[in-house]
């Protein structure tokens, strides 16, 4: 897989095999030369890029906020449907529609962002790695993005299971209003945390790049590292379903087992 120039040699092809990982590489290693502030102001940079991109997502989120709200409104159980009047939500503040459509746009932004923000942190980091490190930059890239996606849309499907159970729970003695602010909260959270888990392959791959693990180690822990994992499930889910832990817990142990095979590539 190609990469972008800024992984490249100064001659725009890769340097010999048998060439040193700390070969004195005057642009590949650019920012070891670098001072502290110089540092910090190549951080600033980033930062500043990132939240631009965050930016300019959440805007283009606002214009659309009303079919990104009927859209979320989808796993919606069918037990609410008489508490939601031609698909509008209990506000109970005047500034409350705004502030959800204000919370739906951020969440656009970041996970329209999310490539760029990717990017931008191994671009800050590239410096500080080896040549081996560096050329899998743009590959774990499009891994973060690729893998954040499954996770969001695997959360969005499954989260009926959870809503479900939550709106027929004490349905003899409480009427649930489905509150605009809370009911988008609640879903924001969700997604955002099944996209989080999803990158476990990025993460465990990652630390296996940089020496920290190997696929030996995660399979002598793989027990060990499972039952951490499922027990991890029974805590990241807003919902105090017995759907919600299972389905992430299986998600967990498949990634898993994908991070072993990823990282058995990685080192052939």
């Amino acid at each position: 897989m190609a990469v972008s120039e800024e992984f490249e040699t100064p001659h725009g092809t890769s340097a010999p095999d048998d060439a040193p990982d700390d070969a004195p590489d005057e642009d590949e290693y650019q920012g070891a030369t670098m001072t502290l502030v110089e540092h910090l102001e190549e951080l600033r940079r980033r930062i500043l890029i990132s939240l631009a991109a965050i930016a300019v997502g959440t805007v283009a989120g606002f214009i659309i906020w009303e079919r990104l709200l009927n859209i979320l409104l989808w796993p919606m159980p069918k037990m609410a449907d008489g508490l939601i009047k031609g698909g509008k939500l209990l506000a109970t503040a005047p500034g409350e529609p705004f502030v959800v459509s204000l919370k739906i746009a951020t969440a656009f932004g970041f996970v329209v962002a999310l490539p760029i923000l990717l990017y931008e942190t191994w671009a800050f980091i590239a410096p500080a790695l080896t040549r081996r490190e560096k050329k899998y930059a743009f590959r774990f890239t499009l891994l973060g993005v690729g893998l954040f996606a499954a996770g969001i849309v695997v959360g969005f499907l499954v989260m009926r299971y959870p809503l479900e159970f939550l709106f027929d729970y004490g349905g003899n003695s409480f009427v649930l209003l489905p509150d605009a602010d809370n009911y988008f909260s609640f879903v924001t959270f969700f997604l955002l945390a099944f996209g989080l888990v999803f990158e476990l392959p990025l993460v465990l791959t990652f630390m296996a790049v940089v020496g920290i693990v190997s696929s030996q180690f995660l399979r002598a822990k793989r027990l060990y590292i499972l039952f951490g994992l499922w027990l991890l499930s029974c805590f990241i889910t807003p919902g105090a379903d017995p759907y919600s832990p299972l389905i992430i817990g299986a998600a967990f142990t498949v990634l898993f087992e994908l991070s072993i095979l990823l990282i058995r590539a990685i080192g052939r």
